[in-house]
Protein backbone atom coordinates (compact mmCIF):
# COMPACT_ATOMS: atom_id res chain seq x y z
CA UNK A 1 0.00 0.00 0.00
CA UNK A 2 2.74 2.46 0.99
CA UNK A 3 4.73 1.69 -2.15
CA UNK A 4 1.66 2.40 -4.25
CA UNK A 5 1.00 5.64 -2.37
CA UNK A 6 4.58 6.82 -2.87
CA UNK A 7 4.37 6.00 -6.57
CA UNK A 8 1.22 8.07 -6.82
CA UNK A 9 2.43 11.10 -4.85
CA UNK A 10 6.18 11.43 -5.49
CA UNK A 11 5.82 12.46 -9.18
CA UNK A 12 3.50 15.27 -8.07
CA UNK A 13 6.14 16.63 -5.69
CA UNK A 14 8.83 16.34 -8.38
CA UNK A 15 6.78 18.45 -10.81
CA UNK A 16 5.88 21.00 -8.12
CA UNK A 17 9.52 21.34 -7.06
CA UNK A 18 10.60 21.61 -10.71
CA UNK A 19 8.28 24.55 -11.34
CA UNK A 20 9.03 26.23 -8.01
CA UNK A 21 12.80 26.01 -8.57
CA UNK A 22 12.36 27.55 -12.01
CA UNK A 23 11.13 30.72 -10.30
CA UNK A 24 14.70 31.74 -9.48
CA UNK A 25 14.61 35.55 -9.63
CA UNK A 26 11.70 36.45 -7.34
CA UNK A 27 10.43 33.50 -5.34
CA UNK A 28 6.72 33.23 -4.69
CA UNK A 29 5.55 32.73 -1.10
CA UNK A 30 5.47 28.97 -0.57
CA UNK A 31 2.42 29.38 1.63
CA UNK A 32 0.42 31.02 -1.17
CA UNK A 33 1.59 28.46 -3.72
CA UNK A 34 0.63 25.53 -1.49
CA UNK A 35 -2.71 27.23 -0.79
CA UNK A 36 -3.32 26.97 -4.53
CA UNK A 37 -2.49 23.27 -4.39
CA UNK A 38 -4.83 22.82 -1.44
CA UNK A 39 -7.69 24.50 -3.30
CA UNK A 40 -6.87 22.37 -6.32
CA UNK A 41 -7.39 19.32 -4.12
CA UNK A 42 -10.64 20.70 -2.72
CA UNK A 43 -12.23 21.31 -6.11
CA UNK A 44 -11.93 17.60 -6.86
CA UNK A 45 -15.21 17.16 -4.97
CA UNK A 46 -17.40 19.55 -7.03
CA UNK A 47 -15.56 18.44 -10.17
CA UNK A 48 -16.47 14.81 -9.49
CA UNK A 49 -20.09 15.73 -8.80
CA UNK A 50 -20.35 17.81 -11.98
CA UNK A 51 -18.64 15.20 -14.14
CA UNK A 52 -20.89 12.43 -12.81
CA UNK A 53 -23.94 14.54 -13.63
CA UNK A 54 -22.78 15.37 -17.16
CA UNK A 55 -21.83 11.74 -17.77
CA UNK A 56 -25.53 10.88 -17.69
CA UNK A 57 -25.91 12.62 -21.06
CA UNK A 58 -22.96 10.92 -22.78
CA UNK A 59 -23.83 9.99 -26.38
CA UNK A 60 -23.08 6.59 -27.88
CA UNK A 61 -20.64 5.87 -30.67
CA UNK A 62 -16.86 6.05 -30.64
CA UNK A 63 -16.33 9.63 -31.84
CA UNK A 64 -19.36 11.28 -30.13
CA UNK A 65 -18.56 9.49 -26.86
CA UNK A 66 -14.87 10.40 -27.00
CA UNK A 67 -15.51 14.02 -27.96
CA UNK A 68 -18.20 14.61 -25.32
CA UNK A 69 -16.25 12.87 -22.56
CA UNK A 70 -12.98 14.60 -23.44
CA UNK A 71 -14.15 18.14 -24.08
CA UNK A 72 -17.29 18.49 -21.95
CA UNK A 73 -17.14 16.02 -19.07
CA UNK A 74 -13.39 16.26 -18.43
CA UNK A 75 -11.79 19.34 -19.96
CA UNK A 76 -14.54 21.96 -19.64
CA UNK A 77 -15.41 21.01 -16.07
CA UNK A 78 -11.88 20.61 -14.72
CA UNK A 79 -10.34 23.64 -16.42
CA UNK A 80 -13.27 25.89 -15.46
CA UNK A 81 -12.97 25.05 -11.78
CA UNK A 82 -9.19 25.49 -11.90
CA UNK A 83 -9.58 28.81 -13.69
CA UNK A 84 -12.00 30.09 -11.05
CA UNK A 85 -9.53 29.27 -8.28
CA UNK A 86 -6.61 30.80 -10.19
CA UNK A 87 -8.50 33.99 -11.03
CA UNK A 88 -9.81 34.70 -7.56
CA UNK A 89 -6.80 33.44 -5.61
CA UNK A 90 -3.98 35.34 -7.24
CA UNK A 91 -5.03 37.63 -10.13
CA UNK A 92 -5.13 40.74 -7.93
CA UNK A 93 -2.67 39.47 -5.33
CA UNK A 94 0.39 41.69 -4.88
CA UNK A 95 2.64 38.65 -5.23
CA UNK A 96 1.49 38.19 -8.83
CA UNK A 97 4.07 40.65 -10.08
CA UNK A 98 5.73 38.95 -13.05
CA UNK A 99 4.51 36.78 -15.96
CA UNK A 100 5.94 33.48 -14.68
CA UNK A 101 3.82 33.74 -11.53
CA UNK A 102 0.71 32.98 -13.56
CA UNK A 103 2.24 29.72 -14.72
CA UNK A 104 3.49 28.79 -11.26
CA UNK A 105 0.16 29.25 -9.50
CA UNK A 106 -1.81 27.62 -12.33
CA UNK A 107 0.46 24.57 -12.20
CA UNK A 108 0.22 24.31 -8.41
CA UNK A 109 -3.60 24.42 -8.62
CA UNK A 110 -3.68 21.95 -11.51
CA UNK A 111 -1.38 19.47 -9.77
CA UNK A 112 -3.40 19.81 -6.56
CA UNK A 113 -6.39 18.46 -8.42
CA UNK A 114 -4.24 15.91 -10.26
CA UNK A 115 -2.92 14.54 -6.95
CA UNK A 116 -6.40 13.56 -5.78
CA UNK A 117 -7.33 12.20 -9.20
CA UNK A 118 -4.09 10.22 -9.33
CA UNK A 119 -4.62 8.58 -5.95
CA UNK A 120 -8.17 7.60 -6.92
CA UNK A 121 -6.96 6.02 -10.16
CA UNK A 122 -3.98 4.24 -8.63
CA UNK A 123 -6.02 2.74 -5.78
CA UNK A 124 -8.99 1.84 -7.96
CA UNK A 125 -9.45 -1.94 -7.52
CA UNK A 126 -10.36 -2.40 -11.20
CA UNK A 127 -7.85 -0.25 -13.09
CA UNK A 128 -5.30 0.73 -10.44
CA UNK A 129 -1.93 -0.62 -9.43
CA UNK A 130 1.76 0.04 -10.01
CA UNK A 131 1.42 -0.06 -13.80
CA UNK A 132 -1.30 2.59 -13.71
CA UNK A 133 0.81 4.70 -11.34
CA UNK A 134 3.82 4.61 -13.67
CA UNK A 135 1.78 5.33 -16.80
CA UNK A 136 0.10 8.29 -15.12
CA UNK A 137 3.46 9.54 -13.86
CA UNK A 138 4.75 9.54 -17.43
CA UNK A 139 1.69 10.94 -19.19
CA UNK A 140 -1.20 12.21 -17.04
CA UNK A 141 0.69 14.22 -14.42
CA UNK A 142 2.98 16.10 -16.85
CA UNK A 143 -0.15 16.70 -18.96
CA UNK A 144 -1.91 18.34 -16.03
CA UNK A 145 1.18 20.45 -15.49
CA UNK A 146 0.99 21.51 -19.14
CA UNK A 147 -2.69 22.44 -18.85
CA UNK A 148 -1.67 24.72 -16.00
CA UNK A 149 1.17 26.20 -18.06
CA UNK A 150 -1.20 27.06 -20.90
CA UNK A 151 -3.70 28.64 -18.52
CA UNK A 152 -1.10 30.64 -16.61
CA UNK A 153 0.75 31.70 -19.75
CA UNK A 154 -2.27 33.38 -21.29
CA UNK A 155 -3.51 34.80 -17.99
CA UNK A 156 -0.19 36.61 -17.64
CA UNK A 157 -0.46 37.90 -21.19
CA UNK A 158 -3.67 39.62 -20.10
CA UNK A 159 -2.41 40.63 -16.66
CA UNK A 160 0.73 42.35 -17.92
CA UNK A 161 -0.78 43.67 -21.17
CA UNK A 162 1.69 41.79 -23.31
CA UNK A 163 -1.19 41.22 -25.72
CA UNK A 164 -4.64 42.72 -26.05
CA UNK A 165 -6.46 39.47 -25.35
CA UNK A 166 -9.67 38.55 -23.63
CA UNK A 167 -9.48 37.42 -20.01
CA UNK A 168 -11.02 34.06 -20.85
CA UNK A 169 -8.43 33.11 -23.48
CA UNK A 170 -6.43 31.39 -20.74
CA UNK A 171 -9.42 29.19 -19.95
CA UNK A 172 -10.10 28.60 -23.63
CA UNK A 173 -6.56 27.50 -24.43
CA UNK A 174 -6.26 25.11 -21.50
CA UNK A 175 -9.73 23.75 -22.38
CA UNK A 176 -8.68 23.08 -25.99
CA UNK A 177 -5.34 21.47 -25.11
CA UNK A 178 -6.89 19.31 -22.37
CA UNK A 179 -9.75 18.32 -24.66
CA UNK A 180 -7.48 17.25 -27.51
CA UNK A 181 -5.27 15.28 -25.13
CA UNK A 182 -8.22 13.37 -23.67
CA UNK A 183 -9.91 12.89 -27.05
CA UNK A 184 -6.80 11.22 -28.48
CA UNK A 185 -6.60 9.13 -25.32
CA UNK A 186 -10.24 7.98 -25.45
CA UNK A 187 -10.87 7.63 -29.20
CA UNK A 188 -10.38 4.35 -30.96
CA UNK A 189 -9.29 4.61 -34.57
CA UNK A 190 -6.25 3.73 -36.64
CA UNK A 191 -2.98 5.43 -35.66
CA UNK A 192 -4.63 7.32 -32.77
CA UNK A 193 -1.88 6.20 -30.38
CA UNK A 194 0.76 7.66 -32.67
CA UNK A 195 -1.16 10.94 -32.85
CA UNK A 196 -1.49 10.91 -29.07
CA UNK A 197 2.29 10.55 -28.55
CA UNK A 198 3.03 13.28 -31.11
CA UNK A 199 0.55 15.67 -29.51
CA UNK A 200 1.76 14.85 -26.01
CA UNK A 201 5.38 15.58 -26.90
CA UNK A 202 4.36 18.78 -28.69
CA UNK A 203 2.34 19.93 -25.66
CA UNK A 204 5.22 19.25 -23.24
CA UNK A 205 7.80 20.96 -25.48
CA UNK A 206 5.63 24.07 -25.88
CA UNK A 207 5.00 24.17 -22.13
CA UNK A 208 8.71 24.00 -21.31
CA UNK A 209 9.48 26.70 -23.87
CA UNK A 210 6.85 28.97 -22.32
CA UNK A 211 8.20 28.37 -18.85
CA UNK A 212 11.71 29.26 -19.98
CA UNK A 213 10.47 32.28 -21.94
CA UNK A 214 8.75 33.84 -18.93
CA UNK A 215 11.81 33.16 -16.78
CA UNK A 216 14.00 34.79 -19.40
CA UNK A 217 11.92 38.00 -19.50
CA UNK A 218 11.53 38.27 -15.73
CA UNK A 219 11.71 41.94 -14.65
CA UNK A 220 13.63 40.79 -11.55
CA UNK A 221 16.40 39.19 -13.59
Amino acid sequence: MWKLLYTAIVPIFILLIFVYIKDKYEKEPLRLATTGTFYGMLISMPITFTENFLSKFTPTGNIPYSFYTAFIVASLVEETYKYIILKFLIYKNKNYNEPFDGILYAVFISLGFASVENILYVFNPSIGGIKTAFLRAIFSLPAHMSFGVYMGYYLSKKKFSMNKINMFISLLMSFIIHGIYDFLLFAKFKYVHILFIIFYLYMICVSLKRINYYIRISPFK
